[in-house]
């Protein structure tokens, strides 16, 4: 099953440096169909969906790693097996000194015509992903960027706008 965010909704989330979950709203936990219990000090990837492709996420790391800010269309699964699409902000949480001391994530409904675009992409790389590994997925979204002539950022807010 589907589950959709209410117009509204808010998912938030922190995690440590190593993707650990150190804080959820209430949101998350709805959801998620988890336990606040059951989500805290797990790693944020116990949502992860199969049908994500892996060069999304490696894009996440290597963005919030060195400190920017990422946007993205992310499906996830749920405690019960249920799927849900977001689009998700992640920020690196810094502390008085400028220090990277985790991750913080909101999440929100995604523009149904942008998950048109999306899931067919997504399709494509992860196919890309099976033949021939993340680097020709990778090539994918490149290419892609490239035609556009924006990076992932612009390209990804250009959708849900």
């Amino acid at each position: 099953m589907i589950k959709e965010m209410r117009k509204d909704d808010f998912i938030v989330s922190k995690t440590d440096l190593k993707g650990q979950i150190t804080y959820v709203n209430k949101i998350f936990v709805e959801m998620g169909e988890f336990s606040e219990e059951e989500l805290l000090g797990k790693a944020h990837s116990l949502v992860r969906h199969p049908d994500m492709p892996k060069a999304i996420f490696e894009l996440f790391w290597k963005l919030i790693q060195k400190g920017d800010e990422i946007f993205s269309f992310v499906i996830n699964k749920t405690k019960n097996g249920n799927d849900y699409w977001v689009f998700a902000n992640v920020t690196p949480s810094v502390d008085e000194y400028g220090e990277t001391i985790g991750y913080y994530s909101v999440r929100r409904k995604p523009n149904t015509a942008a998950l048109d675009f999306i899931k067919p992409l997504y399709e494509q790389m992860l196919k890309a992903e099976k033949n021939a590994g993340v680097e020709a997925s990778n090539k994918i979204l490149t290419d892609l960027l490239n035609e556009k002539g924006v990076d992932y950022n612009e390209f990804i807010i250009s959708l849900q706008k």
